[in-house]
């Protein structure tokens, strides 16, 4: 099978997100997969598509340095990218690619390993979606249906700057910021780190394709974007920096919001599970969900599924065996791929929320 791969070099911050968008959204299902290779020459901010960026991100900041936020088509958290991340996007027809989280994960991050590996760097993959060096992060990934193809991210953590990154996500006080800050030096690891000086960036991308070709059993071929594929990166320019797709999850609290009555009471809390956070809004009319709004940085395939679960909890009474039986229920009928997250972790979360006016 023939593997397109498509080098966009450096581009600006959106198009270094809108390119796999648009190559997802141009793809059908006798499409050969691709490839596609990137770096942002401007620094961002992006969050993950069930974030709500009120929560995760601190905006005064990002505006004073004139940081873009951008909302991907792909679970997990907050992350500060610049050009010392190399982008790997895995763009394939879904019918050519596993169907679940599960099988998607150790498939493609196991290129990225195997070529950190050659270049001298003992990386290893974490499940669920993590490549970490003894211990140490050094990239994570993130799936997606988009359109007809299953999309797989991820990057080579060429360097990292945890003090900017420290200073975009919001935070209780500046004395966690510091401890985030030591946190983010203390758990992750970049490439410079490990080898003492940046990879030639043509040298990694050979070891790479090679890695890819052994690994996924493809043809790497040096390609171009068709002007179909251009025209849709182009659209997805436009969709991802429109404010009704950034601010998304904000109008669905504001709706949620707008819903309160006498005998109705709104409150959140969060849950960590092994697949991520996990909040929950709920809104509670004498002991059941009348209403229910989901985010966090965990991973969804499909992803609408999310806001499809939420809706099937309606009605559910706030016991924690119901909660559970009925969350489980829904993932099943949906057919909802959440790693790492279960129908008790949904439960567990929406419990919270109810306490906090106990």
């Amino acid at each position: 099978m023939k593997l397109r791969v498509i080098d966009f070099g450096h581009v600006s911050a959106l198009r270094s997100q809108a390119v796999y968008h648009g190559l997802a959204e141009a793809m059908t299902p006798d499409s050969d997969p691709v490839l596609s290779l990137v770096s942002p020459s401007t620094p961002y901010v992006c969050v993950g598509m069930h974030q709500d960026i009120n929560k995760e991100v601190d905006r005064e900041f990002c505006a004073s340095r004139n940081l873009p936020i951008y909302r991907r088509h792909v679970g997990g958290g907050a992350v500060y990218l610049d050009e010392n991340q190399l982008f790997t996007h895995f763009v394939f027809p879904a019918g050519k690619a596993p169907q679940r989280a599960a099988e998607l994960y150790p498939l493609f991050i196991e290129p990225v390993v195997r070529t950190y590996r050659e270049m001298g760097i003992n990386a290893n993959y974490r499940p669920v979606n993590d490549i970490q060096v003894e211990g140490r992060k050094i990239g994570g990934t993130g799936a997606a249906s988009i359109g007809n193809a299953t999309v797989m991210v991820g990057s080579f953590m060429i360097d990292f700057d945890t003090e900017t990154m420290s200073k975009c996500l919001k935070v209780p006080s500046e004395k966690f910021r510091d401890k985030l800050r030591q946190t983010l030096d203390d758990y992750m690891t970049t490439m410079v780190k490990q080898l003492g000086e940046k990879p030639d960036r043509g040298a990694l991308k050979s070891v790479f394709l090679r890695h890819c070709s052994d690994v996924l059993n493809v043809e790497p071929v040096i390609d171009q974007p068709t002007p179909a594929e251009l025209a849709a990166i182009a659209r997805a320019e436009a969709e991802l920096s429109d404010p009704e797709w950034t601010e998304v999850q904000h109008r669905k609290l504001v709706a949620l919001g707008v819903k309160i009555a006498a005998n109705t009471h709104l409150t959140e809390a969060a849950h960590k599970a092994p697949g991520g956070l996990i909040r929950v809004s709920l809104l509670d009319a004498e002991g059941s969900v009348a209403d229910l709004v989901l985010s966090g940085d965990f991973t969804c395939l499909p992803p609408e599924g999310v806001d499809q679960l939420a809706a099937a909890l309606k009605g559910t009474a706030l016991e924690p065996a119901a909660l559970q039986a009925a969350a489980d229920a829904a993932i099943a009928r949906l057919g909802l791929d959440l790693p790492g997250v279960t129908g008790a972790d949904i439960a567990t979360a929406i419990g919270a929320a109810q306490q906090q006016h106990a």
